[in-house]
């Protein structure tokens, strides 16, 4: 393993210095030369213009990765040391327009095009969820893929506000418009809250989308769940979108869209344990917000969702190398 790619170690340099990289990694530029040895690229995507209530998602990334110097190298549970593993590097932001929707959608493609020619898996930082729509352009081009979600909101609505094709509520059911999800290998977890109507639902239910609602989620729990989960996705590539909302707003408060009713913290972690096996090919943590996160733990659960991803990422990837 190239030490360059190893992360800062606290014991190093205190983790309140230095300048903030996802999990203290090395940041690497797409165009370095040292690209083409990174496995796993943290990719931050600074962007909340398809939030349709409470803005705040752009900031997500960066209080992300400040939060993510306290994530240390090995998982306490599962033993894994995924910096030991595979090479994985801070690929920094997708810059957004602000300004233009359809503009961002087309940068943040083209980026995760690049990316995946790089034949990097990408693990981003959101962002709301729209996020996931082009991250699914750039790497599923080729064929459809499977999707495991983690959600209160299913974001499979048609539009918003009369004809707004592109917001946070309707990614997934443009993916699966657009072919790049394939809607009998998507499965969504944690449904849950009011709604304005079924239409959602009616959608999932026509395409052959699985729902499991947040009462079938407890009533069942997180293994037999998962099970299922790791059913409906089977042995091919397969996206996973987690959206912080997931989780009970007590546990997550700094999101804009909180419902209440679901899992705590530690479920939270358990649901991500249990895709040990899934052939991903990439992953999302979205819709974080410091405006509504004062003391950071929605943001520090967030990078430690994160920190599960990468560890089942990174073992995937040695065991399949082996």
């Amino acid at each position: 393993m190239p030490k360059s790619f190893q992360p800062v170690s606290g014991f190093d340099l205190p983790r309140f210095a230095g300048v903030p990289t996802f999990m203290r990694l090395p940041n690497v530029n797409l165009d370095d030369t040292e690209i083409s040895k990174v496995q796993i690229g943290i990719i931050g995507a600074p962007w909340d213009t398809g939030t349709t209530n409470r803005p705040g998602p752009r900031h997500g990334p960066r209080q992300l990765r400040d939060y993510s110097t306290m994530i240390r190298a090995q998982n306490s549970h599962t033993d894994v040391r995924p910096f030991e593993l595979v090479n994985c590097a801070d690929l920094g932001d997708v810059g957004p327009n602000p300004a233009d929707i359809n503009d961002t959608l087309d940068r943040m493609t083209n980026f995760y095009k690049k990316v995946k020619s790089h034949n990097i898996i990408p693990l981003t930082g959101g962002g709301d969820h729209l996020c996931s729509l082009p991250i699914i352009r750039g790497i599923a081009s080729d064929k459809p893929v499977g999707m495991i979600h983690f959600d209160s909101h299913t974001d499979l609505f048609n539009s918003y506000f009369g004809g707004a094709m592109y917001t946070h509520g309707t990614p997934f059911r443009r993916a699966v418009e657009e072919g790049l999800l394939d809607p009998k290998r998507v499965i969504q977890i944690g449904i849950r809250g009011s709604a304005y109507d079924k239409e959602d639902h009616d959608f999932a239910k026509s395409v052959g989308i699985k729902i499991i609602m947040i009462e079938e989620f407890f009533e069942r729990g997180v293994k037999d769940v998962m099970a299922e989960a790791r059913d409906v996705a089977g042995t091919k590539p397969t996206y996973i979108s987690y959206d912080i909302d997931f989780v009970d707003p007590t546990f997550a408060p700094g999101t804009g869209t909180p419902e209440v009713g679901g899992p705590n913290s530690f479920q939270a972690i358990q649901v991500v344990r249990e895709l040990d096996g899934v052939d991903i090919i990439g992953a999302d943590l979205v819709e974080v917000s410091p405006p509504f996160d004062p003391s950071g733990g929605t943001a520090w659960l967030g990078v430690s969702i994160m920190f599960e991803l990468l560890c089942v990422m990174a073992k995937n990837i040695s065991e399949n190398h082996q």
